[in-house]
């Protein structure tokens, strides 16, 4: 696509599109010396990255980052315009089911329970709790919150999205329950971006997740020039934004190393990141599981929730 997207400020944006203005960011406003071409990849050789359309892209360095695969339209304004959509949708809606009890169900539950506290909400999640990449205390934290926001949270349930006609308001779970709903949201995992790969020179180095296998440099395991960083790497840790900007960092780090004829003795290495995690809970509250303690609230959210790091992350960027 043409945009870098704060990918992690697009609930916010779903309820209040005009702040999708500032978290999608077409590439050429931050890329100002570089060649950005809006394609997919279908194959790799040593030398080359060859394009959907055919076309042939040369490299000495290589950085695969297709993360996990989402689709979303080509443009900025495509996807501006499918948060108005979306934002239409929750306003139309007097009932809303939300499929999905991950940091994005939980997420979106919030957002909208916030900002449309007239809304029939419920959510419903296969597990047994909510959160499950993280412990179960920011679990609890999480639940009842919703709760006291009067979210219905109906755990180790699923729906079949597959049977629902459109425009038909009723959703049948797991249990045989019937839910009714004026839409849903499907906030499930999304697939890897790996597929592409299976059939390229690097598909002796993808493991049964479909994940790059890569070494503690972030080089493709036996690749010299060839690297990966974000949720496309096996690297035991839990996939998230901030932890693919540190990828980035080391990545970056040992590429211009290599480019200077420094030696590879010297490149940094990458150390799996501990289980941190912040979820929001709306504008004002998160819950925050840190190493040394799990909180939740006003204190969380005052690192989180308000800006949901878009200025942080713009910063960075140069913008």
């Amino acid at each position: 696509k043409e945009y870098f997207e704060i990918i992690w400020a697009e609930l916010r944006a779903k309820v209040e599109p005009s702040f999708g203005e500032r978290s999608v960011i077409n590439h050429r406003d931050y890329l100002t010396n570089g060649r950005i071409v809006a394609s997919a990849a279908s194959n790799i050789t040593d030398t080359e990255v060859q394009t959907g359309e055919g076309h042939l892209i040369a490299y000495d360095y290589l950085v695969i980052a297709t993360g996990h695969k989402d689709p979303v339209p080509k443009t900025r304004t495509g996807r501006l315009n499918q948060f108005e959509a979306e934002n239409q949708k929750i306003k139309s809606a007097h009932s809303i089911l939300i499929v999905g009890g991950g940091p994005t169900g939980v997420e979106l539950a919030g957002e909208i329970s916030v900002d449309f506290p007239d809304k029939k909400i419920t959510l419903v999640h296969k597990g047994s709790r909510l959160l499950e990449f993280i412990g179960p205390k920011a679990s609890v934290k999480a639940i009842n919150w919703l709760r006291s926001r009067n979210v219905e949270v109906n755990l180790e349930q699923s729906v079949n999205l597959d049977s629902i006609v459109d425009g038909e308001k009723s959703y049948k779970t797991s249990t045989g329950e019937i839910i009714k709903a004026d839409c849903h949201f499907l906030c499930t995992g999304k697939p890897l971006g790996s597929a592409w790969l299976k059939e390229t020179l690097l598909k002796d180095n993808i493991d049964s997740c479909g994940r790059l296998i890569v070494d503690e440099n972030l080089r493709v395991k036996g690749r010299r020039n060839i690297f990966a960083i974000g949720d496309i790497t096996d690297i035991p840790e839990i996939k998230q934004g901030y932890i693919a900007h540190n990828h980035a960092s080391v990545a970056a780090k040992n590429i211009k190393l290599l480019m200077d004829g420094g030696k590879e003795s010297k490149m940094a290495s990458y150390k799996p990141a501990s289980a941190l995690a912040l979820v929001s809970l709306g504008r004002k509250d998160a819950v925050a599981q840190f190493p040394f303690a799990t909180i939740s609230g006003w204190i969380p959210g005052m690192i989180k929730a308000r800006d949901l790091f878009v200025g942080k992350t713009r910063k960075q960027m140069g913008l």
